[in-house]
């Protein structure tokens, strides 16, 4: 295959790491497994554009995108669009996307596995035509977003901090809004504290990630109306994994869902793979199977087809 690596410099472990030398290794590592490969090293600001522009050329298979998920999630958007295959280099703070994948969050590791891997086909969702890769959100975690980002920060560890002091402020602070929503032939309006959408259902793990994403089904996540109390509930069920098990959690597994906010505050945010955006007053979420080309390891396709097999298995 011919492909291009596009390490992002800012983006998390990569500030710590001899950019020069993960670069060469880089090269070496694909082009050992036959690959015609370049990478190039980009700062924040710089790489999603190189990304854009290297996509609409014919002459390449697909990219591979070293950074955290802010640029992991624009690097699938781009790969989606032009039908090109990505490569995940987990280096930022959570890095939600690749243990989905399961790709190896050692960095160094994911290039040998990526190299060496194959191509899969992954489902991607779109909320109003815009691709995610995780989930879109309105509600608790729009306003812990918003409050982390007013805090300063220059580090993982920092970031970690601050959100851990944004969590606190969002248990104290909860908000409560009207949503209608259309699922599944199910139309219904509720009052919430909390709109989730993820691409494919989340796993029982703490980081909220989906443990496959070939599922074929987006998760529609609601939750009741709460008091500081009943968020710390939730937040305790988060970490253990056991969000199902949550009585003011509804869950829903659709293909698509429509969202209406009739009472929308003219500042109101949603988060779409971690990035704060302005909430519109109607969103219609998709999911589009196997529409994603993705490198991962090699013969982790069957496995999981089997795994999969054996658990519907009478």
């Amino acid at each position: 295959m011919k492909l291009i690596g596009f390490f992002n410099r800012d983006g998390g472990t990569f500030r710590t790491t001899d950019m020069e030398a993960y670069e060469s290794r880089a090269e070496a590592v694909f082009r050992e497994a036959g690959h015609d490969f370049n990478a190039i090293v980009f700062s924040g600001k710089e790489i999603v554009p190189a990304m854009e522009r290297a996509a609409r050329r014919d002459d390449i298979d697909g990219i591979v995108a070293g950074g955290g998920d802010g640029t992991i999630s624009a690097a699938a958007s781009i790969a989606w669009k032009n039908g090109i295959a990505l490569g995940v280099v987990p280096a930022g703070t959570m890095n939600l996307f690749a243990r989905s994948l399961r790709v190896p969050l050692d960095i160094w590791q994911a290039l040998e596995t990526l190299a060496f891997g194959e191509v899969d086909h992954v489902d991607i969702a779109s909320a109003n035509g815009r691709p995610f890769i995780h989930q879109f959100s309105a509600g608790l975690h729009a306003r812990m977003v918003r409050y982390r980002n007013s805090y300063t920060y220059r580090s993982r560890l920092g970031k970690i901090g601050a959100s851990a002091r944004a969590a606190f402020g969002v248990v104290l602070n909860p908000p409560e809004f009207e949503v209608d929503f259309e699922a599944a032939g199910v139309y219904e309006r509720r009052r919430v504290s909390a709109v989730s959408v993820s691409n494919n259902p989340f796993g029982q793990n703490a980081l909220l990630y989906a443990d496959s994403l070939t599922g074929g089904e987006l998760g529609f996540y609601t939750a009741k109306p709460l008091k500081p109390l009943g968020v710390a509930r939730l937040a305790i069920d988060l970490l253990r994994g056991k969000v199902r098990e949550n009585a003011d959690v509804m869950i829903m597994h659709p293909a698509q869902v429509h969202l209406h906010f009739p009472k929308l505050h003219s500042k109101a945010n949603c988060v779409m793979d971690g990035e704060l955006r302005p909430l519109e007053r109607d969103v219609a979420l998709k999911l589009h199977p196997g529409e994603l080309k993705v490198l991962v390891q090699q013969g982790l396709a069957a496995q999981i087809d089997e795994a999969e097999r054996r658990e519907v298995a009478p």
